[in-house]
């Protein structure tokens, strides 16, 4: 049976909402099928960071269709919506992600992807394997849904749609913290941001939430290990790079497990490339590692930024060697604000069903709303899209070629944008 939520009687009332929604705003059975059929569209057609150019184009068509002050080109692709309630109260922002990843689908869906595009000199297959089709889709039907409360909305409502959360191409910048460098919340910064991402491993409809660090930072380092070449058999006639560099890989192993204060937080340090030698007789000038840092404290970050370097240098130098040593900083750690979490956790129980919402464990993978919970209190939660009657734990995870999302969530995500909004002004 159809229900109606209590804003939505009071819209169709003609009275003004009320100061705290007791029932969430619900969307339509029509609106929920249009975000299905956007969602649809965004899945068959996707593209990669910062070359979201359909992508963006049909997002702003929507959005001024709806009457939206709409900014494009916004980091490249980025595309940036105001809507003005018709009464007063507090600016809040809403993102979504766009970007594809280069991976060959290989689900049986019938909007299959089957798009291709260059990624690092090479054609790649081009895949929505992490669900940013499914965010988009979300919001843009809660622009629709609170455009047609306007009147009766308080306050005004940022809808960000940002290009290359995956990590911009090389040699370009972009995302989030591109949109923020180009003045994103210089005019008008949101008391609030709110985020949301599909979650291979919740089932659908359920919510996980967590106060403080929910992600980890992710930064990625190299280390060029100098040494000076010489025969195989004559090792003393050189210095040998290479078992400088294993030393080094073992040594750092240690600035986790006890030079930083681990009761703070959990860290990771892996090392994924070492590249070195080219014939088993010759001992080289030069051994490469490469390697990413996972954590959930900023000052632990930092702590072990300064002793990867000092381990690493101080290490090669003890064989003769020299080390030199580069830190790609990514993505912060992504915070939810504790006082946001706990006045929102009412609107996301009201919303999934209490017994859908629980605590999620931390993520060692990134994300980069972190920047916008820099500047001002975020709120990010996980949305799940496995479907009931499967294990989750063993549902094809995010950025699988197999991943696939129930579409059943969708009518949750997009409701909770949307009540984000009105319970957020109600409380201020």
């Amino acid at each position: 049976m159809f229900r109606l939520s209590l804003v939505t009687a009071s819209l169709i009332a003609g009275l003004s909402l009320p100061a705290q929604a007791q029932e969430p705003v619900t969307i339509s059975a029509e609106l929920e099928q249009k975000v299905i059929e956007w969602r649809r569209d965004f899945h068959e057609h996707p593209e990669l960071s910062n070359r979201e150019f359909r992508t963006s184009e049909k997002v702003a068509e929507h959005l001024e269709s709806l009457g939206l002050e709409v900014q494009t080109g916004v980091a490249h692709t980025g595309v940036v919506a105001i809507l003005k309630g018709g009464k007063p109260g507090p600016l809040v922002a809403l993102r979504a992600d766009m970007d594809a990843l280069p991976v060959v689908e290989k689900t049986d869906v019938p909007f299959k992807s089957t798009a291709v595009s260059e990624y690092r000199g090479q054609e790649v297959g081009v895949m929505h394997a992490c669900g940013h089709d499914l965010h988009i889709a979300m919001l843009m039907g809660a622009a629709e849904q609170l455009v047609a409360m306007q009147d009766d909305l308080a306050g005004s409502v940022m809808f960000i749609f940002q290009p290359a959360e995956e990590g911009a191409p090389v040699g370009e910048e972009g995302g989030a913290e591109l949109m923020l460098e180009e003045g994103l919340f210089a005019d008008a910064k949101p008391e609030a941001v709110f985020g949301i991402h599909v979650w291979s491993a919740g089932n659908t409809g359920t919510i996980g939430y967590r106060e403080g660090p929910l992600m980890a930072s992710s930064d990625r380092f190299e280390i060029n290990v100098k040494g000076r070449q010489t025969h195989g058999s004559r090792p003393w006639g050189g210095v040998d790079p290479i078992v400088a560099a294993g030393q080094i890989i073992a040594n750092t192993q240690s600035i986790v497990s006890r030079q930083i204060d681990i009761t703070k937080a959990p860290a990771v340090l892996s090392f994924g490339i070492v590249e070195g030698g080219v014939r088993n007789n010759i001992i080289p000038d030069e051994v490469y590692l490469e390697g990413t840092i996972r954590n959930f404290d900023m000052d632990n970050r930092q702590q072990i930024f300064a002793d990867l370097k000092r381990t690493a240098e101080h290490t090669a130098a003890a064989s003769g060697a020299e080390a030199h040593v580069h830190i790609d900083e990514g993505y912060p750690v992504t915070v939810n604000n504790p006082e946001l979490t706990r006045m929102m956790l009412p609107t996301i129980e009201k919303v999934a069903g209490a017994e859908n919402v629980k605590v999620n464990p931390l993520v060692t993978g990134a994300e980069d709303f972190s920047f916008y919970a820099l500047e001002t209190p975020g709120l990010f939660v996980f949305l799940g899209i496995t479907p009931e009657g499967q294990n989750p734990a063993e549902a094809p995870s995010n950025h699988s070629p197999f991943f696939f999302a129930d579409e059943a969530a969708l009518k949750t995500g997009t409701e909770l944008y949307i009540n984000w909004v009105v319970d957020y002004a109600a409380q201020q």
